[in-house]
């Protein structure tokens, strides 16, 4: 016997104004069901303001307290179909497939999206915006600007919905960019990638040393400190072998971010961990307590002493720098650079260039060129984020381009 679909996602609206809504989530386990959960949730741009999740290895149970951010309205059926997308079926749990197969994700087809309009202020984030509306995941985008205000853009695209490849979702897709961009927008086509059309706009396979040395080289502090854009508190990650006969407590104490639980639950599926039993709690001021009951894929604890250490690392790095955030003055230029790691599944963080193109777009910051890339620096795959700002701008934008972006990124606007 099976279970209905409305019993392993329930979603139940918040009690009084203010409160969290509440998701709750009965189904089959599986290592990273946490990471895809709360990636689902992210990518909706909600906020997890407190968590608990129990499994026995098999099934699991998962709540979610979750809030809005910016006024947005959550298109709440469509999270609960989303999020059963990447629940386990319970097929998958009592017939015999073999683990590979029940972890596996079918490569969506990548589209080619390339349309033209005239150039104006906060354009790029006009057209993501939709995209992300339209559920159109963006993989590359080259972006670039004429000197008569003209824009060429060409994304690389998946269809959530997988849909793309009918004339009717084609069609839409259209149709929804030129209500947004009325006349101005003089072309818009879509079509299946090819090879050949990849390989003359793969981004530059080279970062400027100074970028690399400055972004992925970070050390982490030892004491709290002021920033100068904002609070920095450095987060503390221990594990604990006392506490539990056949699990690692690992205890995290950290400021909340945009995405937080994500990149603890995805540093965990990269690092093969998985949770037995946790719970997630945010204070009022911001601060973040965090208890994890977890095993290797062995079912055993964590002894080794330089496993521990290598994770506590990570996870602190996580909390305290998730996205890399800086500027190069070139001339009378500006490029700014954002850099996330991608996941191990090959997935990158959601909603980062849209959240990039709206701070630019609030500070006025004029787009010339955009470009995402991947990069391996450190043995680690990165997403990185490329952006030529235009040569009219003020010092005063300039100074204010790192902490608007970096705010912007992680929910502190």
């Amino acid at each position: 016997m099976g279970i209905l679909c409305d019993d392993v996602v329930q979603i139940r609206p918040p009690e009084a104004a203010g409160d969290p809504t509440v998701i709750a989530i009965n189904c089959p386990d599986k290592i990273g069901l946490g990471c895809d959960l709360c990636r689902v949730i992210l990518s909706f741009s909600l906020n997890i303001v407190r968590g608990d999740a129990s499994t026995d290895g098999k099934w699991c149970y998962v709540v979610f307290w979750v809030v809005g951010r910016g006024g947005k309205l959550t298109r709440w059926g469509l999270l609960k179909k989303r999020l059963l997308g990447v629940c386990p079926s319970v097929l998958q749990q009592y017939q015999y497939w073999p683990q590979e197969m029940m972890v596996m994700d079918q490569k969506p087809q990548v589209f080619l999206l390339k349309f033209c309009c005239f150039d104006r202020n906060g354009l790029l984030h006009d057209i993501t915006k939709v995209l992300c509306e339209l559920e159109l995941t963006i993989l590359k985008v080259k972006v670039s600007t004429t000197p008569d205000g003209r824009v060429m853009d060409l994304f690389f695209i998946t269809d959530t919905r997988d849909l793309l490849h009918t004339r009717k979702r084609k069609e839409e897709a259209c149709d929804k960019l030129k209500s947004i961009l009325g006349d101005s927008m003089t072309s818009c086509e879509l079509e299946p990638m090819s090879g050949e059309i990849t390989a003359c706009l793969q981004a530059s396979p080279f970062l400027p040393p100074e970028i690399s040395e400055e972004m992925f080289n970070l050390e982490l502090p030892q004491v709290e400190t002021d920033g100068s854009h904002y609070k920095s508190y450095v987060p503390t990650v221990t594990v604990d072998n006392s506490l539990s006969p056949g699990h690692s407590l690992i205890q995290i104490l950290c400021q909340d971010h945009k995405g937080l639980l994500y990149d603890i639950m995805r540093t965990l599926k990269d690092y093969n961990i998985q949770l037995s039993y946790g719970r997630f709690y945010t204070t009022q001021k911001g601060r973040c307590e965090i208890d994890l009951f977890v095993v290797q894929m062995d079912g055993k604890k964590i002894l080794d002493n330089s496993k521990k250490k290598a994770l506590c690392d990570r996870l602190r790095m996580e909390m305290y720098k998730p996205l890399r955030v800086t500027v190069v003055n070139r001339g009378p230029d500006t490029e700014l650079f954002v850099a996330n790691p991608v996941e191990l599944s090959g997935k990158g963080r959601p909603l980062v260039f849209h959240d990039i193109t709206l701070a630019l777009k609030m500070l006025h910051a004029r787009i010339f060129l955009a470009e995402i890339g991947r990069h391996v620096v450190t043995d680690r795959e990165w997403e990185v984020y490329r952006i030529l700002l235009g040569d009219d701008e003020s010092s005063e934008v300039y100074n204010k381009i790192v902490e608007g972006v970096t705010k912007m990124l992680m929910g502190w606007e």
